[in-house]
């Protein structure tokens, strides 16, 4: 199982926010008493935070998912939705943050370095919030958004001020272990080291760490051995330290010819250059201070090996120390030239003058909608497609179950002047509108539905608007039926004069009320006579 990671594909999503509550507050007495919804709050983010005791990605390797917890939906009297939990999710010093292109994302140096990984969504607003002079009493209330989802690559480079370069068995873990109280894994067989190992050493006041990475050899750029795959952990480092073995016993290898061909594997190393705007360049590997330790000199044969091959390198240019890891021989002045380098290196980063990014200020044109329409064909009929941040946003928002919610979509996108846009690019009643890319929402539009529900008469939760609009009269039909209700009475009433005048009608109401108080006294016209 492996036991130290430093690449690995992360997928994070933030956490959804919560709905707003459509709610009518209730006491007694006081039966009118307006909406009552609280918001739904906000879904949680995700977090990366550098943490010293983190010194590997092997928990991303195993859980690569990592999601924050939503928000909680809004209630009633006036109570918002409780927050998602931030998730923290630690990484080591020196993770580099990329997206799947290879885009620099964050490079995340220092003890509590963070980067948003995942924003969290935003809840819903509840009816409380969007109540208004004309619309006084909301039906509906706007949903919580999904938190952002990404797949992001993370990279260890450690951080280390020396790093050990060389051929499998050259002594680079046993320099370190002799040079500090790293304890790597030490034994008489190539490839021994198959992590990087970081020590800590102290010269005088100079405190530095070495990094050792698993040897190279003629190659490794093509992927022998273990390649170049480990070779970006040195890259933050200031300077190299060549460890050449004088005690192999392979006839076909010398110091000189180990030191050819490592030059040459680091030649063809590509530093990467994208996160190079953290301190404005980085210097290619083979370009820094580099220093030549002899190893093995306690041997007989590797004495008489460095005192022969000691004059080539100095005449090189390098700086050469016989060393032994065995014998401590030579390491502390080996260590002070370490220190030397590294203390250089860090004063030329404080002298210079600190970077500064100005700040830019783009303030929005004068003619910018904040949204745009795209128009495009779909089995030979023509789509438009509404693209912006405000209307993608708004439409998450909607619950297109409730009719009202439906209204105040429209009433919004009517504002932001979409209606508009959309007849100057020639779109007609009944043409596809898609708001968003390929997972949008579809609408067949309807100019006449985008405009003042606030303003019309209808039932909390509903919009007259969305009536069956194939079985609503015109003005002119509305003329019409009224005038044939007028002519319809007329004529009733025509033809009751005409029955009446007729004789059908034995009496008229006139003469039942003049004799109804002859009734009442008990009298009829039998009696009279």
């Amino acid at each position: 199982m492996a036991s130290f990671v430093d690449r690995v594909v992360l997928h994070v999503s933030g956490g959804t926010g919560g709905h707003g509550c459509v709610s009518v507050h209730r006491e007694k007495f006081k039966p009118l008493g307006g909406p009552d919804g609280g918001n739904g709050g906000n879904g949680g983010d995700v977090i990366l935070r550098v943490d010293h005791q983190t010194t590997t990605l092997l928990d991303y390797h195993h859980a690569p998912h990592r999601h924050a917890t939503n928000g909680g939906p809004g209630m009633g009297d006036w109570r918002g939705g409780k927050n998602g939990e931030t998730l923290i999710l630690p990484v080591p010093d020196g993770t580099v943050v990329k997206s799947k292109d290879g885009t620099v994302l964050a490079d995340l140096v220092g003890e509590g370095a963070e980067y948003i990984a995942a924003a969290g969504g935003p809840g819903g607003l509840g009816n409380a919030a969007l109540s208004s002079q004309k619309r006084r009493a909301p039906g509906f209330a706007l949903l919580g958004i999904e938190g952002e989802s990404s797949d992001i690559v993370l990279e260890l480079k450690s951080i280390a001020d020396i790093a050990l370069v060389g051929f499998p068995s050259a002594g680079k873990s046993s320099l370190i272990a002799a040079m500090s109280a790293a304890r790597p894994k030490i034994a008489d067989y190539p490839f021994t080291t198959l992590i990087p190992n970081l020590g800590v050493v102290q010269a005088g006041e100079v405190r530095f760490t070495i990094a050792d990475v698993p040897g190279l050899i003629e190659g490794a750029s093509e992927g022998k051995g273990l390649g170049h795959n480990f070779l970006r952990h040195v890259e933050r480092c200031a300077a190299l330290v060549h460890v050449l073995d004088c005690g192999t016993l392979e006839s076909e290898r010398d110091p000189l010819s180990d030191l050819s061909i490592i030059e040459t594997e680091l030649e063809k190393y590509a530093v990467d250059m994208s996160y190079a705007g953290q301190d404005g360049e980085v210097v290619p590997l083979n370009h820094r201070p580099r220093l030549v330790a002899l190893n093995k000199v306690d041997l007989p044969d590797g004495k008489d090996m460095a005192e022969f091959v000691r004059p080539e390198l100095e005449s090189r240019g390098y700086r050469v120390f016989e060393v032994s890891a065995t014998s401590h021989e030579g390491l502390r002045q080996l260590g002070f030239a370490m220190a030397e380098i590294v203390k250089a290196a860090r004063d030329a980063v404080a002298a210079a003058p600190p970077k500064v990014t100005p700040t830019v200020l783009r303030p929005r044109a004068v003619n910018e909608t904040g949204f745009r329409i795209r128009r495009e064909e779909k089995a030979h009929e023509p789509l438009f497609r509404v693209l912006g941040d405000k209307p993608v946003r708004w439409v998450k928002q909607t619950d297109f179950t409730n009719e009202e919610a439906i209204g105040y979509l429209a009433d919004r996108l009517a504002r932001l002047g979409v209606e508009t846009e959309l007849f100057k690019m020639g779109a007609t009643p009944g043409d596809t509108v898609v708001i968003g890319e390929d997972d949008g929402v579809v609408f067949d539009w309807e100019p006449t539905m985008m405009a003042g529900a606030e303003l019309l008469a209808s039932p909390r939760g509903t919009d007259i608007r969305f009536a069956d609009t194939g079985d609503r009269p015109t003005r002119t039909q509305k003329r019409e039926e009224q005038q044939e209700r007028r002519d319809a009475k007329a004529a009733a009433r025509a033809e009751l004069e005409a029955e009446r005048k007729a004789g059908i009608w034995t009496e008229s109401v006139s003469g039942r009320r003049a004799a109804q108080p002859i009734k009442e006294s008990g009298l009829d016209s039998g009696d009279e006579s």
